[in-house]
């Protein structure tokens, strides 16, 4: 299976650390009212705060496959690794990797323009490959917010033994699902896509970061397609 055969599509991720939205309210299953803006920025502020933490997050996806995220902090690298291949962004290269009839091929390429938040270039990247990622689940929950026909309900939840706000988001345009979790990662997320079915469920969640994540698969074929420096 390819990377592009993936079923998981969604749409360009955006910058989320300002996300502002102004407008409507709805009533949540506890008859109170709530503010789309208010909910949606406070969602935001969590996956912007995430940005800079160290955690690993293991996904069940759709069809049985699975993913990892992970990103560490010193020094700064994050990777989003699902059944076909993986993605990572450190100091020094962003790696992308792909895994096709039992083997792995692996090109590194210049390292991200903002190193301090590696995991911005990762899931820019994750999302061409029609990934679900953090900030493409914003982008969704931003329209909706601004949508004066959208119905946004929330809940609390556990998932992975995490803390977790969801939403309900109904719209003339569309469903969906999604948990943010307490640290800002995503919890979850279900609807339909493209026409096709998206899911993603957190089923493990630690503040740490094996660096091993990081690296190339031992057995993997590089080749490195930076440029070498200029020769004196």
């Amino acid at each position: 299976m390819s990377a592009t055969s993936t079923p998981l599509r969604l749409l360009a991720a955006t910058a989320i650390a300002s996300l502002t939205v102004t407008g409507c309210q709805s009533l949540d299953d506890a008859g109170q009212t709530m503010s789309h803006a208010g909910l949606v920025n406070n969602l935001a502020y969590r996956l912007d705060e995430a940005l800079i933490r160290t955690y690993t997050a293991d996904y069940q996806l759709a069809s049985g496959w699975t993913a990892t995220i992970a990103q560490d902090q010193e020094p700064a690298r994050a990777t989003y690794r699902w059944t076909a291949g993986r993605l990572t962004a450190t100091e020094e290269a962003t790696t992308r990797c792909e895994t096709a009839g039992g083997r792995t091929a692996c090109t590194l390429e210049p390292p991200p323009a903002n190193p301090a938040k590696p995991a911005v270039a990762v899931f820019a990247a994750a999302k061409g490959q029609g990934l679900v990622t953090p900030p493409a689940v914003m982008e969704l929950l931003t329209a909706a917010a601004l949508d004066p026909e959208s119905a946004i309900t929330s809940s609390d939840t556990i998932l992975a033994g995490r803390q977790a706000t969801c939403v309900e988001v109904r719209r003339p345009a569309d469903e969906f699902s999604a948990c943010i979790t307490a640290e800002g990662a995503l919890g979850s997320f279900t609807g339909y896509l493209d026409g096709e079915l998206v899911t993603a469920t957190l089923t493990g969640y630690r503040e740490t970061a094996d660096g091993s994540i990081f690296e190339p698969p031992a057995e993997a074929d590089v080749v490195d397609s930076r440029l070498n420096p200029a020769s004196p």
